[in-house]
């Protein structure tokens, strides 16, 4: 069926006409080249090995062979070579073309039959399993993301690192280690690489070498490709957990004690405007993401991001993107263009996913006019180090206003600040709850509600301690707790957290 196995071909000339498989949906042209679907589980699928005996194998993406996803072994050279042998007879076998209009299992199956018959001809000695990791690396490579799928799938890996076509890192329970994945070669990794960005309508080569983007479960992408990296692409995917993590799971990981859980969840139901606060890979769009559930189903929610990662649950939620300027130095929207516009959308909370820049002072107006419970988070290493950034941020967008002015919108603006690190062991901690009470004089005031105390740690090197109470019973957004009746639920959450403390 795929045009180009006629009675010429070294490939499959003894097998009959294959009759089409009616695709499930419509596809478009590349689509399974270029927006791979991850199939569910099908029925095992019986094949013949290259012994001539039938096997049971699983069918496209068939999990019960492989109940949880392993870590790559090591290869030798010799499977790659073999490996680069039969890719190049499948891709002078298949037409893509046809293959593109087959639905992902279809199009895995047709695969795997062509892989099988190559091997057989070809006579490469193969035991079953290799020959099985074979079929599997194949598909990857012509439906999905190559190399990367198995790590994909681990779904206890953060983040993934590829630092060109020899070298990826992973990084598991805060700690980073290699692995034995590798590319076939540079131009390999840069063509899965451009496979991820054009999903998102963005390219990437040498005229445009640097490149954001996002994988279909929301996962953060950055590619960097020659020739600024110099050993061939880099490749950074920052992982979303399947399981979207909630705040009664940060409890149980440690990350927040319950009373500092509860705290929380009342600040985001009676709408504190709240900024995130913390270092890279420190969980803060994660916590933002955890606070998002305690926003009333009701509300009309707008998020602004570099890139779409926010997954809210609320039905009424419109999601905007930033977009880079093309090859001309054109049609940039910047983030300050979102927040902008925002404000003519008629959002009741604005969700900002990272501010960077001037847009914090948009931010910041939007916050005073009105748009209560709105959120953000900032890079920075504590509360007051993160109100430092705000004035710089404001700064650095041209405004000529005195710094006692910038303060008044600040304290004016922002309700809480909240404080996420990640420790040396690698686990993430909510360290800070901290209030902006007000000013004196031209200093900002703020008062810490939780705080998180290391009391040491154990042979294993991780880091013990214990969040505490600072004793304060009537914080500064009581009224407002108050104003949602949430006034008897708030002292409930501080006396049970004074006597956790004590």
């Amino acid at each position: 069926m795929f045009g180009k196995r006629s009675s010429n071909s070294t490939v499959g000339g003894s097998r009959g006409p294959v009759a089409p498989v009616p695709p499930s949906r419509p596809a478009e042209d590349g689509d399974a080249l270029l927006a791979p679907e991850r199939p569910e589980p099908s029925a095992a699928v019986v094949t013949t090995g290259i012994d001539g005996f039938a096997k049971s194998s699983p069918g496209p993406m068939q999990p019960a062979a492989a109940p949880a996803p392993r870590a790559p072994m090591a290869r030798s050279e010799s499977y790659y070579d073999t490996k680069s042998q039969v890719f190049s007879a499948l891709i002078d076998t298949i037409d893509l073309s046809q293959l593109a209009k087959l639905d992902a299992d279809s199009a895995r199956e047709e695969i795997r039959d062509i892989v099988n018959d190559i091997i057989a001809i070809k006579n490469f000695a193969m035991s079953i399993s290799e020959q099985e990791e074979l079929l599997e690396d194949i598909c990857n490579d012509v439906l999905g993301f190559g190399p990367l799928e198995p790590l994909l799938a681990r779904d206890e890996i953060a983040d993934i690192m590829v630092n060109g076509a020899r070298k990826v890192y992973i990084e598991v329970d805060g700690k980073v280690e290699q692995t034995n994945v590798r590319f076939r070669d540079n131009q390999q990794l840069l063509n899965i690489c451009q496979r991820i960005v054009s999903q998102v309508g963005r390219r990437v080569d040498e005229s445009s070498p640097i490149c954001d983007a996002r994988l279909p479960d929301g996962s953060r992408v950055n590619v960097i490709a020659p020739p600024l990296a110099i050993d061939g692409a880099s490749l950074t995917i920052r992982k979303f957990k399947k399981d979207k993590l909630t705040l009664d799971q940060l409890v149980r990981y440690g990350a927040i004690s319950p009373e500092g859980a509860e705290v929380l969840k009342i600040m985001g139901r009676v709408r504190c405007n709240i900024v995130i606060s913390g270092g890279t890979g420190s969980g803060k769009t994660t916590l933002l993401n955890c606070l998002t559930n305690y926003i009333d189903r009701d509300e009309r929610i707008i998020t602004c991001e570099d890139s779409a990662e926010l997954q809210l649950q609320q039905p009424h939620v419109v999601r905007l993107e930033t977009r880079p300027p093309n090859l001309e130095g054109e049609g940039e929207v910047t983030m300050r263009d979102l927040v902008r516009n925002c404000l003519r959308m008629r959002p009741e909370r604005i969700i900002v996913g990272e501010v960077r820049g001037p847009e914090v002072f948009d931010l910041l107006q939007a916050m005073n006019t009105g748009h209560d419970g709105s959120m953000g988070t900032i890079h920075a290493n504590s509360p007051r180090e993160c109100l430092n950034r705000m004035e710089s941020m404001v700064a650095m967008g041209g405004f000529s206003l005195p710094q006692k002015t910038v303060r008044e919108i600040i304290v004016g603006s922002v309700d809480v600040i909240i404080q996420a690190a990640r420790l040396r062991d690698g686990s993430r901690r909510i360290t800070h709850i901290t209030e902006v009470v007000g000013m004196e004089g031209d200093v900002v005031i703020t008062q810490d509600l939780v705080l998180y105390d290391m009391t040491g740690e154990d042979p294993a090197g991780r880091i013990h301690g214990q969040h505490i109470s600072t004793g304060i019973g009537r914080p500064a957004f009581w009224d407002r707790a108050r104003y949602y009746g949430e006034e008897t639920r708030l002292a409930a959450a501080l006396e049970a957290m004074e006597k956790a403390a004590s």
